[in-house]
């Protein structure tokens, strides 16, 4: 035989074999009916069957391929149609697959997961060439949490068109779309029905779509668009130009130092809206395309992920002063060579000074009692956190590669900060309540018996017109009179009860305004008005004119950094 493909035996759950008689396993037909059959497949193709050992059925493992696999790539699927939906809805522009605007773009998280996307299709063909079925699961349940935890979380404001120009939220979305698309044709022949599902969708966006009409679907060529089914389309080749282990190694570095900062919050109880002074990080022998793009255009999201002000990336010749290696014999390697000469090895290689188990990993070598032992084969370094002070607290790899401290201290415009984005997350979670779009516009006030959370946006202006697109919460007593709440709800901000409330755009208008001038701008809506525009109106006989930026303002902010009506605006 060129290859016999052998299969084990589908066992009960309790090793038993299976029976009719005792019932003893689940009914296949409900188990598809509840999970789809897609999940099974993956089950079995995932399980010591297809290496010819028994399985135990489980139905809970079943269950668990929908969570860690098909829930993620669906709700990757699903945010990926939403914003398109909703740039065209918005913009009037239909989207159009280009896999070269794609594969241009210089976004490094975009480079990133088209690497890992290749990456994953050249894994899938090896160990498809070679008959390792049950490897493919692991890699799809790794690549999809790569995709929704990483790639979408890290630019969910920018495709949704909250941040960056236009272009590039074009950009990322092509980018989502090439990776879907070829995810989808790379797993159909695992998964046939919920790729079917996807295809059906995706393909409405090819511009071959429209070849499909009269038959066209299921005749050749075959393309994406115009063939009728996923599986009609060849298995996706690897593009190896696409392959950049650079960008797959920085980001592996980047969800290092994320995860080992959300370790130490949790340790010291850091609220994640409560930003950190500064996250300082060690990395043992780092490439230079790594440390280039950790400080450059990753560090931003390393910021944004931890919620830090600043990044320190400790260079070489600053280690010691916040680290300190050590080296151990590798005793797996070593125990043969040194034979009754092993505690006396430990004893001098666990005493070496930083500086000496530098210099020895450098050399390559290391020469104890009468033996030359490689440090870079025999040996195993690790890095701990020394520098001294109660406000850091560190975090390591077990391997003790990377090593990341936090700066914990808290003052009053951290927790100031803190306390700005427990506001900001109150007033998203009344707008989801509320029901309202990203488009929709709303003015937020909120209301408190002590000036804590005013203290804290006063400190914080910037971040809520960098969130709010130019508008910030402002105290309910600065609110028009005709202001219409649409939601608002008691909530506690930084220890302190505070009522929140979110409300439709209204005019604000210059203090000492007739009353009949107040009825009258109080029914002009501020989107129909523009900036320095004269509103005329006729009051009594009497022919007024209302200047904005005057006489009134399109929203109560507006209003207050008009008139210095709060000293911080």
């Amino acid at each position: 035989f060129q290859n016999l493909i052998v299969n084990g035996l589908v066992q009960a759950g309790d090793g038993k074999k299976m029976s009719k008689r005792l019932k003893n396993y689940p009914d296949p037909v409900v188990v598809i009916d509840k999970y789809g059959a897609d999940a099974l497949r993956m089950y079995l193709i995932n399980s010591p069957v297809v290496r010819a050992e028994s399985l135990k059925f489980k139905e809970e493992g079943v269950k668990g391929v929908v969570k860690e696999v098909f829930l993620p790539w669906y709700n990757a699927f699903r945010f990926f149609l939403q914003n398109i939906e909703r740039r065209e809805a918005t913009g009037g522009t239909k989207f159009v697959p280009n896999p070269e605007k794609a594969q241009a773009t210089t976004n490094p998280t975009d480079v990133w997961i088209i690497a890992a996307t290749q990456g994953l299709i050249k894994y899938v063909h090896e160990e498809m060439e070679a008959y390792r079925l049950y490897t493919v699961m692991p890699a799809l349940v790794k690549f999809g949490t790569q995709l929704t935890n990483w790639y979408v979380r890290l630019n969910r404001d920018r495709l949704k068109g909250v941040e960056g120009n236009d272009d590039d939220v074009e950009t990322g979305l092509q980018v989502l779309y090439d990776v879907l698309l070829n995810v989808t044709t790379l797993m159909a022949p695992f998964t046939p029905f919920i790729t079917e599902f996807f295809y059906q969708h995706l393909r409405k966006m090819q511009p071959s779509y429209a070849e499909a009409a009269n038959g066209g679907g299921a005749s050749n060529p075959v393309m994406p668009g115009k063939s009728d089914s996923v599986h009609f389309l060849m298995l996706p080749s690897y593009n190896s130009e696409l392959l950049n282990e650079d960008a797959v190694e920085a980001m592996e570095t980047l969800q290092t130092i994320v995860e080992l900062g959300r370790n130490i919050r949790e340790k010291r109880l850091i609220n994640l809206k409560t930003p950190v002074m500064n996250v300082v990080v060690v990395l043992r022998n780092p490439s230079e395309a790594i440390v280039k793009a950790i400080t450059g255009p990753l560090k931003k999201y390393i910021l944004s992920e931890l919620n830090a002000w600043e990044l320190t990336i400790v260079p070489k010749e600053d280690e010691q002063n916040w680290v300190t290696l050590s080296l151990a014999p590798d005793f797996r390697v070593l125990g043969r060579k040194l034979g009754k000469k092993m505690k006396a090895v430990k004893t001098f290689v666990t005493s070496l000074s930083h500086s000496d188990a530098v210099e020895a990993l450098e050399r390559g070598s290391l020469e104890v009692e009468g033996i030359t032992i490689d440090t870079k084969t025999e040996m195993v370094s690790k890095l701990s956190f020394s520098r001294e002070g109660d406000n850091w607290e560190p975090a390591s790899t077990p391997e003790g590669d990377v090593v990341a401290a936090i700066d914990c201290t808290q003052n009053e415009a951290i927790l100031a900060a803190g306390k700005a984005r427990e506001l900001i997350n109150h007033i998203q979670q009344l707008r989801k309540a509320a029901g309202l779009d990203m488009k929709d516009v709303v003015e937020a006030f909120f209301d408190e018996s002590v000036e804590s959370t005013e203290t804290a946006v006063s400190m914080n202006v910037s971040l809520f017109e960098n969130k709010f697109k130019g508008s910030v919460p402002m105290p309910k007593r600065c609110a028009p009179a005709w202001s219409v709440v649409i939601a608002s709800d008691s909530v506690e901000i930084g220890g302190s009860k505070v009522e929140v409330s979110i409300s439709r755009p209204a005019l604000a208008v210059k203090d000492g305004l007739s009353e009949l001038a107040n009825t009258y701008l109080s029914t002009v809506k501020p989107s129909s008005v523009e900036k320095d525009q004269v509103l005329k109106c006729t009051i009594d006989g009497d022919e007024i004119s209302l200047t904005e930026g005057k006489d009134f303002w399109l929203s109560t902010a507006d209003k207050m950094r008009g008139t210095s009506g709060l000293s911080w605006m």
